[in-house]
């Protein structure tokens, strides 16, 4: 993993926000929010790269928007 100061400050926003996601999900028993929190917490581990980083986020946060539209 890269240890540039761009990829450790995209890992901790886009981790944070998983987070709330999930402690969200997890108060209102939302299971979009809940599994899209523990992704984007999880994933910041797999991918070097703040660009990669928040265009997966983007993408997640994208289909959670789209998801709890269609009534999920």
């Amino acid at each position: 993993m890269d240890m540039s100061v761009g990829t450790l400050f995209a890992s901790l926003v886009v981790s944070s926000v998983g987070f709330g996601f999930f402690l969200y999900g997890k108060k209102q028993g939302r299971m979009p929010h809940l599994i899209v929190g523990l992704v984007m917490s999880a994933f910041p581990y797999f991918v070097a790269g703040p660009l990669a980083m928040c265009s997966i986020s983007g993408a997640l946060v994208l289909a959670l928007f789209v998801a709890v539209r269609s009534g999920l």
